[in-house]
């Protein structure tokens, strides 16, 4: 069956969430920064729509489509470059004060719904740190930042072209990208047969309330160079994953 790649409209949010649902499930970050017994799905719902209209707005979030039946098949979150030479675009500000009231909202209407606050911050000054010491381009960035494919649709090719569809773009113009995975395998193999490499990781690490021992996470660090003008599906062969 085809598939179409385009990029997400509004009508295609709720597909696109249900996908990020199932695929993030399972996810060693979600489940560590999240209590699973207070997890609120219309949240989260709420939250990953908020995520897809600024991406909508700001970024270039794609998705992956049965071309005869319309059904989802797989999303790619990418964020654009943001360069440290330069101060940051108003339209761009102006979305992420957008995004921070949309949360605001969100959070005043349905609690926290199960995010543990302490660890969500521990995350992101690990994650911030990271940044400093491996984001050495000043140009900036393609970020993926959530790359799925739903399990029926596995084997077929489609994470390749959810990635492809910005990857190329970035080989055209020069320009560096980025991930991070919250899974060593078989997402590292699969992303450095599509040009990326290993370079670092977040460990984010919490004491369990009871003070007994650690909870720990670690997310994968990949860089992909400027490469070739040879589109990446015509690299090896095609496969499927799905990462944070």
């Amino acid at each position: 069956m085809p598939t179409e790649i385009s990029l997400l409209t509004e009508a295609d949010i709720p597909a696109a969430v249900s996908a990020v649902q199932e695929a993030f499930a399972d996810d060693p970050y979600y489940n560590w920064v999240f209590d699973t017994a207070k997890f609120d799905k219309r949240r989260n719902t709420a939250s990953v729509g908020i995520r897809c209209r600024s991406g909508i707005r700001q970024g270039l979030y794609y998705i992956a489509k049965d071309g005869e039946t319309g059904k989802t098949l797989g999303v790619s979150m990418w964020l654009p470059p943001r360069p440290t030479d330069r101060p940051q675009s108003w339209s761009s500000w102006l979305d992420d004060w957008r995004v921070w009231l949309e949360q605001v909202g969100m959070n005043l209407w349905y609690g926290r719904g199960g995010l543990n606050l302490k660890r969500y911050w521990i995350w992101r000054k690990a994650q911030a740190q990271a940044h400093e010491e491996i984001w050495t381009d000043p140009r900036g960035y393609y970020f993926l930042n959530i790359m799925v494919v739903t399990s029926e649709a596995r084997g077929r090719g489609i994470g390749r072209r959810l990635v492809a569809a910005v990857t190329d773009r970035a080989d055209r113009e020069g320009m560096p990208c980025y991930l991070e995975s919250s899974k060593a395998a078989p997402n590292i193999q699969i992303y450095e047969r599509l040009g990326f490499r290993l370079a670092g990781d977040i460990v984010c690490e919490d004491e369990d309330e009871d003070g007994g021992g650690e909870s720990s996470v670690k997310l994968y660090c990949m860089i992909r160079d400027p490469q070739p003008q040879v589109s990446s599906l015509a690299r090896g062969k095609e496969e499927d994953l799905h990462q944070a």
